[in-house]
């Protein structure tokens, strides 16, 4: 379980495939701290840490996180979005999160907002995912990229959010360009919800 506070940035050391499974080495800032069966966030991705070797360290990603998520498109130089598992007596920050990416979509504007940014993001629609909780819904909340954010002005398929410049910052954020493919995690609360309501 996760919160979506970025804790840093890992960057992309190599990328081998194996089969149907791609393997990466990162970099990170607290890498010697890190622990082989340990949980880390990459992108919003749950991923558990294989080997590790000084302040790098090894994780896997199969097939079906690689077709959910942008994982697949990492090259060597990538920086990506990274958290450990939350501890259960710690604040929660953020909003609850799983880890488990439902889909991606794609930055279609960046707006320079004279202090912050705004930037929008559309996602395929589909109406039997949206019927089970896969929306967003104004000032509810959306993980993009492993960042806990707020909604703003969604519609059936698209939505914005606004990020001050410490997110900016300290967050792959300022990698994104417009026609960037992002991993988003829609709010477990609202999936819980509308299942429930399925069943009535």
């Amino acid at each position: 379980m996760f919160s979506g506070i970025v804790e840093d940035m890992a960057t992309v050391i190599a990328v081998e495939r194996d089969q149907n499974n791609v393997n990466f080495t990162l970099k990170c800032p607290f890498g010697t701290e890190l622990e082989p069966s340990q949980s880390l966030a990459h992108n919003g991705v749950c991923l558990t840490i294989v080997t590790t070797a000084g302040d790098t360290y090894t994780t896997t990603a199969m097939k079906e996180t690689l077709e959910r998520s942008n994982l697949g498109e990492l090259q060597p130089g990538d920086h990506v979005n990274v958290e450990r598992a939350m501890p259960i007596n710690s604040r929660l920050d953020g909003h609850i999160v799983q880890g488990h990416v439902d889909e991606t979509a794609i930055c279609t504007k960046i707006e320079n907002a004279e202090g912050s940014y705004i930037y929008t993001f559309e996602y395929p629609l589909n109406l039997e995912m949206a019927r089970h909780g896969y929306f967003t819904v104004d000032k509810g909340s959306v993980t993009v990229n492993g960042v806990s954010l707020t909604v703003c002005n969604p519609t059936d398929n698209s939505f914005q959010v606004n990020i001050i410049p410490y997110t900016y910052e300290h967050t792959n954020f300022h990698d994104l360009k417009v026609g960037s493919k992002v991993n988003i995690e829609f709010d477990i609360l609202g999936k819980l919800v509308s299942r429930l309501t399925h069943f009535k």
